[in-house]
């Protein structure tokens, strides 16, 4: 292969569906380049980036290194700033740039799944507290939402409240059922509902009837949380989506080319997870 190099960094990286995917583009669009993994540990991060402009054009960041290779960076964008993770490397002009596209994935999966459903203002209660909260809450607030964060520790959430300040509130999972009340969106940011991972079992009828309720986890692809929306008549959004649309801001980078998130991609992707996970 004699075109650009762009990899999926993490450890252990094996069970990343990232190749797959943009596999697909590079072959869609006829590029000469490659997607591959590299597992480093995280002892090896120094000799990885001692060769990255040598090697690389740029790549994915995944657990876990998504906090370790800021010091190996020449510059972070706004978003990877203010979320506090990177998870997209590029070059520019020499230097090695990160970024963070997940909340660019949060937004365009709602946007596809859920069209219009930023019209308005209105409040996004989220469960959790961690990484996939902060990207969420980031793309939020450029959308305006008010966010109530619901954690099974107050004090975390109060962290990130803290963090992003005006217009996010922290409270504990006592306040949740007073909350939904007035929620336009609902989203799930833990692992809850993960196959190997404990149930998320939540009381959804205090939801208006026009809420969307989105969950990122997406193994399984419809989470009993999802399930318990549609049986209510509410709007819904999987997780996939998220994965498919932070994928294409590192491909514009490496690539030259801003890739199209098709049903064809969407079906490639959920058929893998359904042939490799039961009950998926």
């Amino acid at each position: 292969m004699s075109g650009p190099r762009a990899f999926i960094l993490g450890h252990p990286v094996s069970h990343s569906r990232s190749p797959m995917l943009h596999g697909y583009w590079l072959k869609r669009y006829g590029i000469d380049g490659s997607y591959e993994r590299a597992d480093v540990a995280p002892a090896d991060l120094p000799t990885f980036f001692a060769g990255f402009r040598d090697n690389w054009v740029g790549g994915n960041v995944t657990v876990p290194h998504k906090l370790a290779v800021m010091p190996y960076l020449d510059r972070i964008d706004d978003a990877a700033g203010r979320i506090g993770a990177v998870n997209t490397l590029w070059l520019e002009d020499g230097r090695v740039v990160g970024g963070n596209s997940d909340w660019i994935g949060f937004i365009g999966n709602l946007d596809e799944l859920a069209p219009g459903w930023d019209g308005g203002s209105g409040r996004a209660v989220i469960l959790g507290a961690g990484g996939a909260t902060r990207a969420a809450v980031y793309g939020l607030l450029k959308r305006g939402m008010e966010i109530a964060l619901c954690n099974r520790t107050v004090a975390k959430a109060q962290e990130l409240a803290d963090h992003f300040g005006k217009g996010v509130t922290a409270h504990s999972l006592d306040e949740l059922p007073g909350l939904m009340k007035s929620a336009r969106l609902l989203v799930n940011t833990t692992s809850l509902g993960m196959v190997g991972q404990p149930p998320l079992e939540i009381d959804l009828s205090r939801l208006p009837a026009d809420a969307i309720v989105h969950d990122v986890v997406y193994v399984p692809l419809e989470t009993n949380l999802l399930k318990a929306a549609k049986a209510r008549g509410l709007r819904t959004v999987d997780g996939l989506g998220m994965l498919l649309h932070q994928a294409g801001e590192g491909f514009r980078h490496w690539f030259g080319r801003t890739p199209e998130v098709t049903a064809e991609l969407r079906k490639l992707l959920a058929d893998d997870i359904r042939a490799k996970t039961p009950g998926a």
